[in-house]
């Protein structure tokens, strides 16, 4: 039986973990795997991984494609979101918080991040030699920022565990595609899923419902988006 006293009770009564009562290993471990799979920079690993790992999907491209390709995705997914959400915190612009840690500050930031993810998909998926797997996987993207934006309505929903969720779904179809390749890669994101939502639950502010209904709303999101591409 877990102990009621690593708990404390948000207003609607849900128990979540009160990180401050963790051991202060627990909380450093939570911490480094909070910020290594930020859920900025989920989409540019997994790009990573498709365009300079993966034998198969950018087979025949040039280095110098691959780059290209590389930088679009870091810019679109990572880099505008980033500097709009320091923009709005430093003009004090609806954000208190880079921790973002009421659902009215995640608004405006879920909005921004629709559309620069939009954005991206619409550029790869327009380029005829784009493999089907970066633009399954950058459309279920786009639809876990747009099914968090519309959870956060009811719940302040983890973003780090939506974000684990889409890339969990998705190693998961691709090794079903080629599981020769693809059956490691699926093990490391079982490995890394798991490390993730363990640390949110140690070092967040989310209760335990916030944060697997993050993990439900990614892999459906990513489930989705297989039908469209």
């Amino acid at each position: 039986m877990i102990e009621s006293s690593k708990y404390s009770v948000d207003p609607e009564g849900l128990k979540q973990v009160n990180s401050s009562r963790q051991p202060l290993a627990n909380r450093i471990f939570g911490q480094i795997v909070s910020y290594l799979f930020h859920p900025l920079f989920i989409p540019t690993y997994v790009a990573a991984f498709l365009l300079f790992v993966h034998p198969l999907a950018f087979a025949g491209f040039s280095d110098q494609m691959k780059f290209f390709r590389f930088a679009s995705v870091i810019v679109s997914t990572a880099l505008l979101p980033a500097f709009a959400v320091f923009l709005m915190w430093r003009l004090q612009l609806v954000i208190t918080s880079l921790q973002m840690k009421t659902q009215k500050e995640r608004v405006i930031p879920y909005a921004i991040a629709m559309i620069f993810y939009f954005w991206v998909w619409y550029v790869f998926k327009s380029l005829s030699d784009s493999p089907v797997e970066i633009r399954q996987f950058l459309l279920g993207a786009f639809l876990s920022v747009c099914a968090a934006w519309f959870l956060n309505i009811f719940m302040r929903v983890s973003m780090h565990t939506t974000a684990m969720g889409g890339v969990l779904i998705f190693f998961l179809l691709l090794a079903f595609r080629d599981p020769v390749f693809n059956g490691p890669y699926l093990s490391i994101a079982i490995l890394v899923t798991g490390l993730v939502t363990t640390s949110r639950m140690i070092v967040s502010h989310h209760t335990s419902k916030e944060i697997y209904a993050g993990l439900l709303a990614g892999a459906l999101a990513q489930i989705i988006a297989t039908w469209f591409v």
